[in-house]
């Protein structure tokens, strides 16, 4: 990506996050989404857009679907707040991350008594 799509991207992704503090009104979007980023193709004329979530599978689905429902809402409210010729057109896509770093801590954390315990026995 060239440093123009990442700065667009950046702002694309600031925009909806606030779009989703204040413009949406669906209970399963409503403070419990992360925009984590959104990733703009080389022609501006799609982007994706990363977001992320604390709760189960259930839980991501929902917000899965409220994402895709809205998508076009959102979209317009970034047309208007966003000053591009072409208003770059939106999909939305979970990103693990944080959840995938969560589990990578805990097995470490597991492993670490194991560490100490051999570094006991020498």
């Amino acid at each position: 990506m060239s440093t123009r799509t990442e700065q667009i991207g950046g702002l694309i992704a600031q925009k909806i996050s606030d779009i989703l503090q204040r413009d949406i009104s669906d209970p399963r979007l409503s403070g419990l989404v992360t925009i984590t980023g959104a990733k703009v193709s080389a022609d501006l004329r799609n982007a994706v857009v990363y977001w992320s979530v604390l709760g189960n599978e259930e839980v991501w689905k929902e917000v899965d679907s409220a994402l895709l429902h809205a998508a076009g809402y959102i979209q317009r409210l970034v047309g208007q707040r966003v000053s591009l010729k072409i208003t770059p057109i939106l999909s939305f896509a979970p990103d693990h991350t944080m959840e995938q770093a969560q589990k990578i801590e805990i097995l470490i954390d597991h492993l670490k008594p194991i560490s100490e315990q051999t570094s006991e026995e020498k």
